[in-house]
């Protein structure tokens, strides 16, 4: 390390090896009172890399700030006026959507949006186990012959082109609505609204990082508008588009979509509608999810996007779907119990098939991008262990399920680290005869392969990414946004933090460094996480959680270190609420000994 690499903190090196560096600046609370809430959250936002003339509009993210025009996007106005005239001639619809969390929550906002509207659509989820990801000829041609003139697809279909040619064939109109890597050569369809279009204007391409029931939304807007144009709502209300605003959330957080721009101000609306538990199936996913406080955004990344996943995973696709469309009390209690129930099912096969692909890590320790790869590996959880092991390793990872389809092929799927575009190499390899089928975003990707392509896909990646995978990993610091004595960690700065939030991908909630204390307990709770009880030279003690930890590096050290040994702890505060009093806690993501 450099002289300017050791100065944070005086400290020499991490337990986990990385550099602290401040985020923006050095916030040093020293004993720890955080003057005004108002200069603690101008200096996160700041941190973030927000303008000064910027801060007021950045601190309450609202959608009339940050919504554009619908129609600055490619053929947002065709798909509008096609969605309305199937509105207004009364014409038989389906909404064809994905098995992930935005493709429930983009086709649930499209079917309770024409709801509204007085028109009820058919939906269909294909299965992941048989049908796979994206839409099949096969299903769009049979929806057609089932009576529905109007196939639009959500979270799926920029790819597709023979499945788009066959509808075509087969005389439906099919609207795309998507947020997926494109091709140069787009599908055949009525409309293809995408941001990442490779055509698209600048002004749209801004709005990249939407999930596809951002776009959804913007879509719903667009359709309204152009119904208004036409005098629809001279004899009917017009649908309350920010009820809808709970779904947009959870599909966005749920398919860790960048936080910043627009999708903030979606997701802290939607946190405010999702407070008010209007939504019937929304309601019943918050209790089976045992919350008894407001939905936040952890919440719903960890507690209720995994349960609407199940259904896809494990279990019937199309439970998401029904769970948040239902208007019946009854079933969205029925249904939120049976994802609860597939969800628990779901933790021990992936912790299976986890324990299995992490016995191939070793033997690939020199490749910058981890294939992994084995029989009988359920295909409904690769995607969250590669997620695992992308988390643990740094390193980007593609887990493929062998014998997943009837033909013996291969289903992966890949996570990605900051800096580097997995969606676009999946895409490559594609391209380059190495995938039968695949496709992505930056973060994520989903492929099919053939056995006999598996150690060239592995190398061919390791080849392409080798280069971005180690500049990125150069570059993982672990930023800090401020420094405190323990006598500062309390429930006040936390509730000041929060404020600046929604966090999540892109917009990182703030991460502390508080110190130095001493250990007083360390010991290993749940599942291999270490729990230690500190207390610093201010006489002030709290408790601090690395989760998933017992077994790592800093994990043992921290359970064999000797109590007179000084520390500094870095993470994110929260506020642990079970006890009579709330407290300030840390959730734990490095260490330093002081001394």
């Amino acid at each position: 390390m450099t002289s300017t690499e050791t100065s944070i903190l005086g400290l020499e090196r991490s337990l986990s090896g990385r550099l602290w560096r401040w985020r923006g600046g050095n916030m040093d609370l020293g004993a720890g009172s955080a003057t005004l809430e108002h200069d603690l959250v101008t200096q996160l936002l700041l941190a973030r890399g927000v303008a000064p003339d910027d801060i007021e509009r950045q601190r309450n993210p609202s959608l009339r700030a940050f919504l554009p025009d619908p129609s600055l996007f490619r053929d947002m106005d065709a798909a509008a006026e096609r969605l309305a005239q199937a509105v207004l001639t009364r014409e038989r619809l389906t909404v064809y959507g994905d098995y992930d969390v935005d493709g429930a929550t983009s086709a649930a906002l499209l079917i309770r949006l024409l709801r509204g509207l007085g028109h009820e659509a058919d939906y269909y989820i294909p299965d992941r186990l048989l049908e796979g990801y994206g839409p099949s000829g096969e299903a769009l041609v049979r929806l057609a012959e089932q009576g529905s003139s109007l196939i639009v697809t959500v979270d799926c279909g920029a790819m597709a082109h023979q499945a788009l040619d066959m509808a075509h064939q087969a005389g439906v109109d099919v609207i795309v609505v998507d947020h997926h890597k494109c091709a140069a050569e787009l599908p055949r369809a009525a409309a293809l609204v995408n941001p990442n279009r490779l055509d698209e204007s600048d002004a749209g391409a801004a709005h990249g990082h939407l999930a596809a029931v951002g776009v959804a939304f913007l879509l719903a807007i667009a359709t309204v508008r152009t119904l208004r144009q036409r005098g629809f709502f001279e004899t009917c209300p017009e649908p309350d588009l920010f009820s809808l605003l709970d779904l947009v959330a959870l599909g966005t957080v749920a398919d860790v979509a960048a936080l910043h721009g627009l999708n903030r101000a979606l997701v802290a609306q939607g946190l405010k509608v999702m407070a008010r538990r209007e939504g019937i199936g929304m309601a019943a996913l918050i209790d089976a999810s045992r919350l008894t406080r407001a939905p936040t955004c952890s919440d719903l990344g960890f507690a209720l996007g995994p349960r609407i996943n199940a259904g896809g995973r494990v279990g019937e696709s199309t439970l998401g779907v029904r769970l948040l469309t239902t208007e019946d009390p009854d079933e969205a209690r029925a249904i939120a119990a049976q994802l609860s129930q597939l969800n628990e099912e779901r933790r021990a096969i992936e912790a299976e098939v986890q324990e299995a692909a992490e016995a191939q890590i070793d033997a690939q320790h020199n490749r910058a991008v981890l294939t992994l790869a084995g029989r009988g590996w359920h295909p409904g959880v690769i995607g969250i262990v590669a997620g695992r092991i992308k988390e643990k390793t740094g390193k980007p990872a593609v887990v493929i399920a062998l014998d997943a389809d009837e033909h013996g092929n291969g289903k992966g799927s890949g996570r990605s680290i900051s800096g580097v575009d997995l969606g676009a190499a999946i895409i490559a390899a594609r391209e380059h005869g190495l995938l039968m089928a695949g496709g992505g975003h930056a973060m994520a990707a989903g492929l099919t392969v053939a056995p006999d392509k598996l150690e060239a896909l592995g190398e061919w990646l390791d080849q392409q990414l080798g280069h971005a995978v180690s500049a990125a990993q150069a570059n993982q610091a672990l930023l800090l946004d401020m420094a405190l004595t323990p006598g500062g960690l309390k429930p006040s700065l936390v509730e000041a933090m929060d404020s600046a939030g929604p966090f999540g991908v892109g917009w990182p909630g703030p991460r502390i460094a508080v110190g130095p204390v001493r250990l007083v307990k360390a010991d290993v709770v749940g599942t291999d996480h270490v729990r230690l009880i500190v207390r610093g030279d201010d006489g002030a003690s709290f408790k601090a959680i690395a989760f998933r930890a017992a077994t790592s590096s800093m994990g043992q050290t921290l359970l064999h270190a000797t109590h007179h040994r000084r520390l500094w702890l870095a993470g994110r505060a929260k506020i642990d609420d079970w006890a009579s009093r709330p407290q300030a806690e840390l959730h734990l993501e490095d260490a330093a000994f002081a001394d």
